[in-house]
């Protein structure tokens, strides 16, 4: 299994050997030069796994023996998925399922991902990025500076990963005062010498661009040894997938059955794990692109325009994760829409780091958009507080705010027929005002983290500048 660049310009390359860098060096983001594909026989073989068996399943097709030797793939995994480290379950949920299910009503279920060590799905994806990321570094006498961008969830994710391991240093940059208290003293509570909490004055988009820019600055990047962590960096998709298999197994019974995804949407990373699902054989009939105020990509697949906002029109709202108005990982989808054309996404991509948009329409790739079972909707403040009182109500319930983006979009695009699930991003006590205000009481945290806005917090606030930042970098390596 090679990977290649969304832009075609960067050598075919090994999963180890692009795991620490995110980006490739012509600015594109790694794919499988073809996905593999899953039979029926291999679905049915899968619903008897637990989630560690499905993980090495799926992961041994995307990462070549002679790679990472599948013996030391299956340790590193067994070590990631264990019921210790996803604890945080609800009541009569059994951690041992990693990913339970929830059933609201016949056919609508939630897929619980908020139970890893700081309550987001990004713990999926990371707990086992931190391990891989040691592995390497380890097998190759290596460092790396994992350079990052959050709106909120991934830099925690990513810190509680990556703390304590051996060679490896975390920047993280987040937006200034735009995160929720609980988001921000989960990053900046943290005091190991490796974690780095860098507050940009600015959005998201400019944390990521920053994080790009340095990314794109070759010598830089080689000199300071800087990783990746965000979604760009393929280890993170490729872990994203298992849980979309796991999902489907859980609310079917046979492999005619197909299953629709509802995916709150800000970066593109974890619905474009579903597409990639869905590329390699997983009967999906939707996948649902549920966006917040910043409407982005629900406007692409409305309208086949991809017009990314800047700053100024970038709002903060009550789900800030996906306060986001430029999609790294949808170069990922366009890339196969377009047929993996390699030089149409250079020329696409340039309109858009040049601040520009793109129009499909023109040459009818737009047409074949639902050929990949997309579709999409938003949501704002008043609908997501209705969203969460309506869901307590009716289910007993408590979701978060990004979760309930996602199943207000769900229940307007659902066939009732079909299995509908709707991923969720967090636990609502990451997002403790928005559910005051919806339900007149704090949510339930558990006891471990009780105090956390109360800790000491440490970081250090810096204009979205690239040349500072890269300065930060140097004077703490």
């Amino acid at each position: 299994m090679k990977y290649i660049s969304t832009r075609g310009q960067s050598a075919a390359s090994s999963f180890s050997e692009i795991l620490l860098g995110g980006l490739a060096p012509d600015g594109g983001l790694y794919l499988p030069e073809q996905y593999p594909q899953f039979s029926d026989a291999d679905l049915t073989a899968m619903r008897s796994m637990n989630y560690r068996e499905l993980a090495f399943a799926i992961l041994s097709r995307l990462v070549d023996n002679n790679d990472i030797p599948h013996t030391d793939l299956q340790a590193i995994i067994d070590k990631t998925y264990r019921a210790d480290v996803y604890g945080y379950t609800r009541a009569g949920q059994s951690a041992e399922d990693i990913t339970p299910t929830i059933k609201l009503e016949d056919n609508l279920y939630l897929l619980s991902l908020s139970n890893g060590p700081t309550l987001a799905f990004k713990d999926m994806a990371m707990q086992l990025l931190g391990n891989l990321f040691e592995y390497v570094l380890t097998k190759t006498g290596q460092t790396t500076n994992i350079l990052g961008a959050t709106s909120g969830d991934t830099g925690s994710a990513a810190e509680y990963a990556m703390r304590g391991k051996k060679g490896v240093r975390v920047f993280m940059l987040s937006p200034y005062q735009k995160m929720s208290r609980f988001q921000t003293a989960q990053m900046f509570s943290l005091q190991d010498d490796n974690i780095f909490n860098i507050a940009v004055k600015g959005v998201f988009d400019d944390a990521q661009d920053i994080v790009k820019a340095v990314s794109n600055d070759h010598t830089f990047k080689a000199q300071y040894k800087i990783g990746a962590v965000n979604s760009i960096n393929w280890g993170r998709i490729a872990a994203q997938i298992v849980y979309y298999f796991k999902g489907y197994l859980a609310v079917t019974t046979s492999n005619d059955q197909k299953v629709s995804f509802s995916v709150p949407s800000g970066n593109f990373g974890n619905v474009c794990a579903g597409h990639i699902a869905r590329m390699m054989g997983l009967p999906i009939a939707q996948l649902i692109v549920a966006t917040n105020e910043n409407d982005v990509l629900d406007e692409f697949f409305k309208t086949g325009v991809y017009a990314p906002r800047g700053a100024a029109n970038t709002y903060q709202t009550s789900s800030p994760s996906m306060d986001i108005s430029k999609a790294s990982n949808f170069e990922r989808f366009v890339y196969d829409l377009v047929g993996r054309d390699s030089a149409r996404i250079r020329e696409l991509w340039t309109a858009v780091d040049h601040g520009g948009k793109f129009d499909l329409n023109t040459e009818g790739y737009f047409d074949q958009v639902g050929d990949f079972g997309f579709v999409s909707g938003s949501s704002n403040h008043a609908n997501r507080l209705q969203t969460i009182r309506a869901t307590k109500e009716k289910y007993g319930v408590t979701i978060d705010t990004h979760t309930a983006d996602g199943l207000k979009v769900a229940l307007e695009k659902r066939d009732p027929n079909v299995p509908m699930l709707v991923l969720e991003t967090a636990l609502a006590a990451k997002f403790e005002d928005a559910i005051v205000e919806a339900l007149g009481e704090v949510p339930e945290r558990p006891a471990s983290l009780e105090g956390l806005e109360d800790l000491p917090q440490k970081s250090t606030v810096l204009e979205a500048n690239v040349d500072l930042i890269k300065s930060f970098i140097v004077a703490n390596t």
